[in-house]
């Protein structure tokens, strides 16, 4: 059980810096806006992308399996 929380909370470190890479790359604006007009994602930006949903669902499945193992335990 335990190592689900270590998995977990390294995938949510990497995600925010998969999340950080992403704010990075673009221009920032107000407000954390960007300023430049809608492009289609290549090279690096798509892979930092893709990896940013691929970790998102893995935090989500591991904090619905971690609390549903929680509950059993009890």
């Amino acid at each position: 059980m335990n190592i689900i929380y270590i998995v977990q909370i390294i995938i949510a470190i990497a995600l925010v810096l998969a999340i950080l890479l992403q704010v990075r790359s673009q221009d920032i604006g107000l407000f954390g806006a960007s300023t430049s007009v809608f492009r289609a994602r290549r090279g690096f930006e798509k892979i930092v992308f893709q990896t940013t949903i691929i970790l998102a669902i893995l935090f989500v499945i591991l904090a619905i399996a971690g609390a549903r193992l929680s509950q059993i335990n009890m």
